[in-house]
């Protein structure tokens, strides 16, 4: 809860802005040997999507963590896990789940690995996101040495426990957090993850309200023993996303 009064999200807006968080994604797939051969723009089309929210993190003051984050629903499926896993995606919409899928993760390689803490806060406004626009999963298209990391953390389930991604040069996995089910036990577990109301609209809000490009987090401010929302229990599917 300390780390929160350091650091503040960024909404990338403009294309300056778009650009830095490009060469640090660049920076942060080389260095860790994701990144495809000859894959060097980093900034693709899903940047510019009208229901993608592109955040970055700074520690006082310094970028350095970025996520894209997409709000897909059976209207509107663009989203980075349906490249690799088009079918699996297609089944979760057309069972009627809406869900947040968080991309484009990436850590400035100088300073994240200092921070033991930084996956969990870049990840945050995944969460509030799910709260925002009413999802009911959030989904993860990670490299397999993270599955243990999302089921440990974020109760996900593996929905495809490995396929070859081409882009990426290695393996992945899709896995999947059911917000509705597991939402409550990880805000009491984490209560770092809470957002009042006024963030999540800071965050996501573009109903023409003012648009605030710097986002101070909240959770701090959230009474204890109070979740600061709740998701009505979903529709009964058979528990198909599991």
């Amino acid at each position: 809860m300390d780390i929160l009064s350091r650091i503040e999200y960024r909404r990338v807006e403009c294309f300056e802005d778009l650009e830095e968080v490009g060469r640090m994604r660049y920076k942060a797939y080389s260095t860790s040997g994701k990144l495809a051969p000859k894959s060097r723009e980093m900034i693709d089309d899903s940047d510019f999507d009208p229901h993608a929210h592109v955040l970055a993190l700074y520690y006082e003051g310094e970028l350095i963590s970025s996520v894209r984050l997409h709000h897909v629903t059976r209207e509107h499926r663009v989203c980075q896990a349906s490249v690799d896993f088009g079918d699996q995606v297609d089944r979760l919409l057309e069972d009627g789940y809406s869900f947040i899928d968080p991309a484009r993760f990436a850590a400035d390689p100088k300073t994240g690995s200092e921070h033991s803490w930084l996956p969990f806060m870049t990840l945050r406004p995944a969460i509030a996101a799910a709260a925002f626009f009413g999802a009911d999963l959030v989904v993860q298209h990670v490299h397999v040495s993270h599955v243990s990391f999302y089921k440990r953390f974020f109760y996900a389930d593996t929905i495809v426990p490995s396929r070859h991604c081409p882009r990426y040069g290695s393996d992945v996995s899709l896995m999947c957090t059911d917000t509705r089910r597991t939402g409550p036990k990880l805000l009491t577990r984490f209560p770092f993850f809470k957002t009042l109301a006024c963030e999540r609209r800071m965050l996501f809000s573009r109903d023409g309200s003012p648009r605030y490009q710097t986002v101070v987090p909240t959770a701090r401010f959230v009474p204890e023993g109070d979740l600061s929302y709740t998701l009505p229990p979903a529709e009964d599917r058979g528990d198909r996303a599991a």
